[in-house]
């Protein structure tokens, strides 16, 4: 099983990615890991975006620019590592998407106009951290609906630790719990 960890995580000592990488522990498999923060990726505008579209006309769906697209596309199992920012993600995670949603490569439009996934994965998870109370409407939500509208992935699941940084909280017992709830997932979750 090829497990990807899109790591959105900026900070060194990320909460975030640590319950990322024990999942994809406890999920077991090859795991590939992007770490945006290191990969610099081009937002999609100006020429990024023009040639983007001179390539996909070409179909050329082969080009180093779609490097990030099949790596999406070919992985098992999908985990998103993103800490909760302004009641989302942090923006390198948008950027990676805009680069990763590629029509033929990602998902393709029917013939009636209907989206059809292409995606290989059968599960996405969305792991996150907050100081605070985690809305999951925007960074999960969105994640939940270009899954099912466009990627064809119908299971995700949002594995959170919020509060972290409220006065007074136990991190450390916060922390370990979303660890204990990891590690006790069901096998349907586990993909065993």
């Amino acid at each position: 099983m090829e497990i990807l960890i899109v790591n959105a995580c900026v900070r060194k000592k990320s909460r975030t990615i640590k319950l990322a990488r024990q999942l994809a522990k406890k999920l077991g498999g090859n795991v590939s890991e992007v770490f945006l923060e290191k990969e610099r990726i081009k937002p999609m505008y100006g020429l990024p975006l023009v040639d983007r579209s001179i390539l996909l006309e070409a179909g050329e769906l082969w080009a180093e620019e779609f490097a990030y697209a099949h790596q999406f596309a070919e992985a098992d199992v999908i985990i998103f590592a993103a800490p909760y920012w302004d009641l989302s993600f942090p923006a390198v995670l948008k950027i990676y998407l805009e680069n990763i949603n590629i029509v033929g490569i990602a998902f393709r439009y029917r013939e009636d106009g209907s989206i059809e996934g292409l995606c290989k994965a059968k599960r996405i998870y969305y792991v996150t951290t907050s100081g605070g109370d985690v809305e999951s409407t925007y960074g999960y939500g969105y994640i939940k609906a270009l899954a099912n509208k466009f990627w064809g992935v119908k299971y995700t699941k949002l594995i959170k630790a919020e509060g972290l940084d409220i006065q007074g909280a136990d991190v450390n017992a916060i922390m370990a719990d979303a660890i204990s709830k990891i590690r006790s997932m069901h096998k349907i979750d586990s993909g065993k």
